[in-house]
């Protein structure tokens, strides 16, 4: 019988997931979806048996499934990349391993993108079952996101979403490094909806996330889809040139009146103000222009070491 393409596509980048995979697997597998559904599993270069047992689950499903394995660790958003390359479905669901957005969920996001007719809808919370430094983190990342993407304000971001077909095949054309998966959505569309969906706690294993990975991510939200740092650079250095000016016509008017010389502290104040302005100022710079070197050198996305598919999708 000829393959058919499924309805739904779900991808989920795994992280050291090991212990949680077999009950994803299973709960996915009894999803019911009019039109069928396909799972793809991307090992974001795990350091325990995420990958034997994913390769085993893969050879053994009745479900069709594609597992990539990454050849190191590239991140989230990277993975995210490499799974939607690898997709056949109509509509998209992304999310992820930590079983923390139940899979039946997914379906209440798709049902929102077909009668909406949206290329993108993200899963809101009524509350989010993380620790309170990871809810601080998306609460910051989600405030910076309402100045540097083009978006809808206060649309709460989420890694729990569902993309149009259209949206996928655009955002996949990006090649960038470091990218950022909701900067390159809002770059291609802003017909986007919510669906309201449960987050419930990990029963399992602890997140991947730290604070070095956060500020990646809000580097990455920086620089790679806004030149806002570029347009805060000109304002600063307008500030601290008008400070700078007005600074001058003071010194010289103190010699004038009062015939007393600018004291030591206040040069030295000035001088460490303007030196680290300079120096944040061209650490900034220094980010983008990293980039654009790190682009032209074609420094990879990702790369797949391996990629084995299940059964093929049948009606």
């Amino acid at each position: 019988m000829d393959d058919i393409t499924p309805h739904l596509s779900i991808v989920v980048p795994l992280y050291n997931a090991a212990a949680n995979l077999p009950a994803l697997h299973q709960e996915i597998s009894a999803l019911e979806v009019e039109g069928g559904h396909e799972l793809i599993l991307v090992n974001d270069g795990s350091r325990d048996e995420t990958e034997a047992v994913a390769l085993k689950l893969t050879r053994e499903s009745q479900l069709p499934i594609t597992f990539l394995s990454l050849s190191r660790n590239f991140g989230e958003h990277n993975a995210v990349l490499a799974g939607l390359r690898a997709v056949s479905g109509r509509y998209v669901v992304t999310m992820d391993d930590d079983l923390q957005n139940p899979p039946s969920e997914a379906l209440k996001l798709l049902a929102v993108a077909e009668a909406e007719n949206r290329d993108v809808v993200f899963g809101i919370y009524d509350r989010k079952e993380h620790s309170w430094w990871r809810n601080a983190g998306s609460q910051l990342t989600n405030l910076i996101a309402d100045f540097v993407v083009e978006k809808p304000r206060k649309l709460y971001l989420c890694s729990f979403r569902c993309l149009s077909r259209f949206v996928v095949d655009e955002i996949t054309k990006s090649r960038t490094p470091y990218p950022y998966i909701d900067g390159l959505i809002f770059q291609v569309t802003q017909n986007v909806g919510t669906a309201r969906v449960r987050h419930v706690e990990r029963s399992q294993g602890s997140s991947g996330y730290n604070f070095r990975k956060l500020m990646r991510l809000w580097i990455s939200m920086l620089v790679n889809v806004s030149i806002l740092p570029l347009r805060l650079m000109t304002l600063a250095g307008m500030i601290t040139s008008a400070l700078g000016f007005l600074a001058v016509i003071e010194v010289v008017l103190e010699h004038m009146l009062h015939k007393t010389p600018t004291g030591w502290s206040s040069l030295m104040a000035a001088m460490l103000l303007l030196s680290g302005t300079q120096l944040l100022l061209l650490g900034i710079l220094g980010e983008y222009v990293g980039r654009i070197y790190l682009g032209i050198s074609e420094k990879p996305q990702s790369v797949v070491r391996e990629q084995v598919r299940s059964i093929p999708f049948q009606s």
